[in-house]
């Protein structure tokens, strides 16, 4: 057993120069895989808290549907039902537009009739 040690022990670690450029390699992976995907993220969510006006249908982070009925520097309230009004944070829009609501019908495709 001590002889395995021995032959662990004279094997080289192999040059600094490929541990480093190993190194270097694994941060530029982890930097186009992670974080430039996350900043350009961020970079579009600023763009659209920097456009929310009012009249613009929002969705919230919570879920919450609705449409912006007034801005301010930080918040928004937003308009969830016909005289029902809520402030949220501007950070919590998390989208802008409609979504469809599950109980309303969709538009239907047209229906090609076949004639006999």
């Amino acid at each position: 057993m001590a002889d395995s040690f021995l032959i662990l022990a004279q094997a080289g670690a192999g040059s600094p120069l490929g541990t480093f450029g190993f190194l270097a390699v694994l941060v530029a992976i982890m930097y186009f895989v992670m974080i430039r995907p996350q900043q350009k993220q961020l970079k579009e969510h600023r763009n659209l808290l920097a456009g929310l006006k009012k009249g613009d249908d929002v969705v919230t982070s919570g879920g919450i549907l609705g449409r912006i009925h007034q801005v301010d520097d930080s918040t928004v309230t937003v308009e969830i039902a016909s005289g029902v009004r809520v402030r949220v944070l501007k950070t919590a829009v998390s989208a802008k537009g409609t979504v469809p609501v599950a109980g309303a019908p969709a538009a239907a495709p047209a229906e090609k009739k076949e004639e006999k």
